[in-house]
Order: structure tokens, then C-alpha cells, then sequence
């Protein structure tokens, strides 16, 4: 089967075809480091995770690239800083807060058994970048300086708004737009700003300050995959504005057709049953939720539901994907290497059918495909040392002891010996009891 995604730039499941088939390129929008992540950003933590090893799988894993970023640099990361560490230099107070943020992404994502990115760049290591790629579009004319600001023109790009495929007014209030004297339309969108005192600041041609959200991932993406890749992948709520100015800096600034071939994002997540918020109460970061559940429960919970659908997060679909993973620990072998069985893969190769793939495991534990069912499981991402732990927490316990069990062995083999076969049948009916 050839592997198809839905591409968001389309409208429609296409086949996936690498732009290099030694070389395919993945980017995909990593955390601003200021606090705990949410579950929202673990469903796109396990999405993309799913997708990275599915590329690896087809195309060798030498042979695939995977780039997430880390923000590092933020008004939440400042305000964050100067609350804990208010008797601190904030520059200071920002690498505290940045580098735990980030050391507790990883082990998170770890615990989630997500693979580690290719390349994973912090926006504070890529400001050159950043400055060159704005000079460029400033010198084509896509971009202006203002007041030691400087403005992507949204106006100078014809199709801008391809990928959300929303008229002016639309994009207008959706990206609550900054009314600001010195922009020449209420659309553009910042791509250096002044930095205020004491804030992180760099020197640029304009003034000392620091980039706009959406330049970050541009410069990256085009330092560390080019100016054309492969796939380029984030939750929904990016498609708008972030992603729609990734592509209008990207492509004004290389002179290309597209940024991505492929824009994949994943749906949004609410719990039982609604929109997740700190007002509400319900804001449940990862790291709370690992506290009460194995993360490979967590992450089955996760690809329950496909990719693009909304999905739920309650209580009662944990404890269900703990008992299915429990079905499917209790009959797998253990395989050496994660060889997935070939129907799990076609699974995923279309549009990364998680249901359908779960299907096929549950089609494997009742045929007694034990060691397809082991491969797969560790494919998917689900740890094997999880299975280990699962069958130590569940070994059944000995209500007689190895001596009682050893004595009651010798009897029926005495028992068999003598030809009195009756007995022996007693005996081991009363060894499988135990």
C-alpha cells in the first residue's frame, strides 16, 4: 500500500510522495518553554511521534529528518521568570525557567515513549538566521520598518490565506489583529519588535530588540530542512495565524511555490467532554495526568482516536485502554525487534488510522499472533519495559509453595508411571488450579 495523508494546504488525502526519498524532511512546532505542557500539546507530542517513526520505517531511519523547535524566548517565559526569581538578573531568571521547562518536556515525552527529534532548536541559538531572513524580505520589498518595527506586509503576497482558506474579514478576527499607528494594513503581522527595558534583547539593522513568534520557526525550518521540505505538522489551533505566516515569510523569502508539501494537523482535545481552560478548572497538564496513569496508557488513550477527529479525554477511556493494554501484554511474546505485522502498517499508511491499527492488534491477540502482537505494540511506541512491569504487577500469586507444587509434580508422574492415569488427570487438574 502507498502511504497517503490528508494535507491541509489540499483539502484531501494525498499521496505522499518525499521530495527526496534519502532525505525526508519533517517539521513540526515544538513548546514555548514556560511551563508544564498540556495534554492538547501531548496529543501532538504522540501524533507526530507516530508519524516520525512510520517515516523512519518506510524510508529508513538514516534517512529521515525530524526538526522540532523549542521557544525560548516569550512575553510568558519573561513573566514567568520575573515571578519566581524576582531577586535575579531576568536574563538569568529566564535560563532557569527555560532549561527546567524544557528538562521537564523531555521527561514527559519520554514517559509518553515519544522518540527523541532529529534536531530540536532553540529560537535564542537562531537569531542570525532570523535577522538575514528578515533583511531579505525588507530588500523584495514583502516587509517595512516602522518605529523599530519591522512588518511582514501581508498585502505584497496575493495568496496569503491559502491555508486556512479564510476571506480578510475572517483572518481580521481570528488573529485579533494589534491595532498599531505605524502598520500599514491591520494584517501584518510582526516580525522584529523593540525590546522593552530589561527584557532579552539583540542587536539588529533596526532596533535592540528581539524576532516575532512567527519568523522563529521559518528561520528554522529553513536552517535545518531547506527552503522546500516535506511535511510540516502542529495542532489545529496553528493553522491560524502561525502557520499561515510561517508560509508567507518562508516563501516570499526563498522564492518558492510552497514552504511544505504536506501540512498535517492534528484535532483538537477537550475534557469530559468540554474545552480544557485554567477559568474552567480543568487544565490538566501531562505531567498531572502521569501521575495517576502509566504513559503508555496514555498514550494508547491518545491514538484511540484518529488524528484529525476531536477527541475526549475521560476518566472511562483511560481505564479502558489500561485494560485493553493489558489483553494485549498479557499475550504478547517477547520479540527481540519492534516488527510491526504488515496489516498494522497499511493501517497507517492510510492517514495514520490509529482505530484501524488498534483493530489489527486486537485481530492478532485472537489469533495468537504473539509475536506480530509484540512487534507491533513496540512500533507503535509502547514500551517494552511496560510489559515487563505490567507482568510483574500481575503474576499470579502462590497459594502453596514450590515444595507443595514440586511434590504434587512427582505424584503424577508416579501417578503416570503406574498407568494410573485417572489420578494423574486428578493431579493436574489441581496444578492448573493453582
Amino acid at each position: 500500500m502507498t502511504l497517503r495523508l490528508y494535507n491541509t494546504l489540499t483539502r484531501q488525502k494525498d499521496v505522499f510522495r518525499p521530495i527526496d526519498a534519502k532525505n525526508v524532511r519533517m517539521y513540526v512546532c515544538g513548546p514555548t518553554v514556560y511551563d508544564f505542557a498540556h495534554i492538547g500539546n501531548g496529543r501532538a507530542l504522540i501524533v507526530f511521534d507516530l508519524v516520525y517513526r512510520l517515516l523512519r520505517h518506510l524510508y529508513g531511519a538514516e534517512h529521515v529528518t525530524y526538526v522540532r523547535n523549542v521557544t525560548d524566548v516569550d512575553d510568558k517565559i519573561n513573566a514567568r521568570a520575573a515571578e519566581e526569581f524576582p531577586g535575579i538578573p531576568l536574563n538569568e531568571a529566564i535560563r532557569k525557567v527555560t532549561e527546567t521547562t524544557e528538562r521537564q518536556y523531555h521527561e514527559d515525552s519520554d514517559s509518553l515513549g515519544c522518540l527523541r527529534p532529529t534536531v530540536e532548536p532553540r529560537a535564542t541559538e537562531n537569531i542570525p538566521e532570523m535577522i538575514a531572513m528578515i533583511e531579505t524580505l525588507i530588500n523584495d520589498g514583502h516587509a517595512y520598518v516602522a518605529e523599530g518595527h519591522v512588518l511582514f506586509h501581508v498585502a505584497s503576497m496575493h495568496d496569503y490565506g491559502k491555508l486556512s482558506n479564510r476571506s480578510l474579514d475572517e483572518m481580521v478576527a481570528g488573529a485579533r489583529v494589534e491595532i498599531a499607528p505605524y502598520k500599514r494594513d491591520p494584517m501584518d503581522f510582526v516580525l522584529w519588535k523593540p525590546a522593552k527595558e530589561g527584557e532579552p534583547a539583540w542587536d539588529s539593522p533596526w532596533s535592540t530588540g528581539r524576532p516575532g513568534w512567527h519568523i522563529e520557526c521559518s528561520a528554522m525550518a529553513g536552517r535545518f530542512l531547506g527552503p522546500i521540505f516535506d511535511i510540516h505538522g502542529g495542532g489545529i489551533d496553528l493553522v491560524f495565524p502561525h502557520h499561515e505566516n510561517e508560509i508567507a515569510q518562508s516563501r516570499c523569502a526563498h522564492g518558492t511555490a510552497v514552504m511544505a508539501q504536506v501540512w498535517m494537523h492534528n484535532g483538537f482535545l477537550q475534557v469530559e467532554g468540554d474545552k480544557m481552560s485554567k477559568s474552567t478548572g480543568n487544565f490538566i497538564t501531562i505531567r498531572d495526568v502521569l501521575k495517576d496513569w502509566p504513559g503508555d496508557v496514555v498514550r494508547l488513550n491518545m491514538l484511540r482516536t484518529h488524528y484529525r477527529q476531536p477527541i475526549d479525554w475521560t476518566v472511562a477511556a483511560l481505564e479502558e485502554s489500561e485494560k485493553m493494554l493489558g489483553h494485549w501484554f498479557d499475550a504478547a511474546s517477547d520479540d527481540a525487534e519492534p516488527r510491526p505485522a504488515p496489516s498494522v502498517i497499511e493501517a497507517l499508511e492510510d492517514d495514520l488510522n490509529t482505530p484501524k491499527a488498534i483493530a489489527e492488534l486486537h485481530g492478532l491477540r485472537s489469533r495468537a499472533g504473539h509475536k506480530s502482537l509484540a512487534g507491533s505494540l513496540a512500533f507503535l511506541g509502547f514500551r517494552r519495559e511496560a510489559l515487563a512491569e505490567w507482568r510483574a504487577a500481575h503474576a499470579p500469586t502462590l497459594a502453596v509453595s514450590a515444595s507443595d507444587i514440586e511434590a504434587k509434580l512427582a505424584a503424577r508422574i508416579a501417578a503416570r508411571q503406574a498407568k494410573d492415569f485417572a489420578a494423574a488427570d486428578r493431579i493436574r487438574g489441581e496444578l492448573e488450579a493453582l
